[in-house]
């Protein structure tokens, strides 16, 4: 017998699905823990307000973007996206932090967003992703298929908290070089030629 806490697992997974189906009653979604629905074509996730419980959502090979647009799922605690398009990290990952407040778990193995040797990146992308991602996600206890240690997220936050500051200054610099900039006035836009 299943764990009540865990809720129900439906899979709704290689069906060649565009969209979530309506033929399923509410009362079977308010128990939902899992969701499959993995190898789809899927891309509007209004759905997600449907399932009050759902704490585990799979979304291998749809058709998730970068500005693909989510509804709040407060409970979710794991998410699967691998396989999808996501170009724009700093956008989706917004996205995630604004929608799913309780993130443990996250895997986006093979979207152009998170390099890795398998996709062609660099380690040095691959650890930037890492620590973007690490330092926005407060909750997360695993990107991908690693565990992040305390060095990692102290890492992450320290090099995203300087990024951040540094950009922060940037900007002041120029806002207030610009402030301080005056514009002489040319006289000889008076009209008088009489010099």
């Amino acid at each position: 017998m299943a764990d009540k806490t865990e809720g129900t697992r439906i899979s709704l997974a290689f069906l060649e699905l565009t969209e979530f189906p309506t033929n399923i009653g509410q009362k079977q979604l308010d128990d939902v823990g899992v969701l499959d629905v993995s190898n789809n074509r899927i891309s509007d996730f209004k759905f997600l307000e449907r399932l009050p419980c759902l704490h585990t959502l799979i979304l291998d090979c749809n058709h998730v973007q970068s500005h693909t647009k989510f509804y709040p799922a407060p409970t979710l605690h794991t998410l699967w996206l691998n396989k999808n398009n996501v170009t724009n990290l700093t956008i989706f990952i917004e996205t995630l932090v604004k929608n799913f407040p309780k993130l443990q778990f996250l895997s986006m193995m093979n979207n152009p967003a998170a390099p890795s040797y398998f996709n062609g990146g660099t380690f040095e992308q691959f650890q930037d992703y890492r620590q973007y991602v690490i330092s926005q996600i407060p909750l997360l206890e695993m990107l991908d298929d690693k565990k992040i240690t305390p060095e990692e997220r102290y890492e992450a936050e320290r090099v995203y908290q300087h990024k951040l500051r540094t950009t922060v200054s940037k900007k002041k610099r120029k806002s207030k070089s610009r402030k301080e900039i005056k514009v002489p006035m040319r006289l000889s836009d008076s009209g008088d030629t009489s010099s």
